[in-house]
């Protein structure tokens, strides 16, 4: 029996990712028995003793699932550091009529239009070869202007301000995003007034 685990399989890997290494499932039960890897879902595998940031870790559980799932709204806002409120759900969105695998994270999913999907989309590495979907911070603040009845215009506002201050910011692109988005965009236009 193989003892040791292959250096190519990354900190997080998958049954087939093991099986293109030549490792069976025959080794995969018994490395789980040892403790030297722990199944974390169906086909979904983390060697032990490794560091790995939680939200990392789920996130790659996601994008292993669903590789068009994108992190938004409030996840999102949080991850570029325009809240201090830390979600007790993680928001993803996928686009319209997308179907949403059964996970065992907490996710709060989101249908977002599939012509407008890809607008402000980056990717986020989450582990070797491994990224998903991430909402830039004009993205995520047109969201929440978009979408103000459910998350309030106090959180879209003290968002917008925080990214204001930032050196990146830049208020004439973010109007320019917010023309694809009709919901969002006068609203957009009268905070930035009485903000700059």
């Amino acid at each position: 029996m193989q003892r040791v685990l292959p250096a190519s399989l990354g900190p997080i890997f998958t049954y087939s990712d093991a099986r293109r290494h030549g490792v069976s499932a025959r080794h995969l039960r018994a490395w789980t028995a040892e403790g030297l890897i722990e199944r974390l879902d169906r086909g979904l595998y983390l060697r032990v003793g490794r560091t790995t940031n939680l939200l990392d870790l789920e996130l790659s559980e996601l994008a292993r699932r669903t590789p068009v799932a994108t992190v938004c709204l409030l996840s999102a806002l949080a991850r570029h550091g325009l809240s201090d409120a830390i979600p007790s759900r993680i928001d993803v969105a996928v686009p319209r009529g997308h179907r949403t695998p059964a996970l065992h994270l907490p996710i709060a999913w989101h249908s977002f239009a599939r012509d407008t999907f890809g607008v402000g989309r980056q990717e986020l590495k989450v582990a070797p070869g491994l990224t998903v979907g991430l909402y830039d911070p004009m993205r995520c603040l047109v969201d929440l202007f978009r979408l103000r009845h459910l998350y309030g215009a106090d959180l879209a506002n003290e968002a917008l301000r925080r990214w204001l201050s930032t050196p990146s910011a830049r208020p004439g692109q973010l109007l320019t995003m917010a023309r694809l988005f009709p919901k969002a965009e006068s609203a957009l236009r009268v905070s930035l007034r009485v903000l700059l």
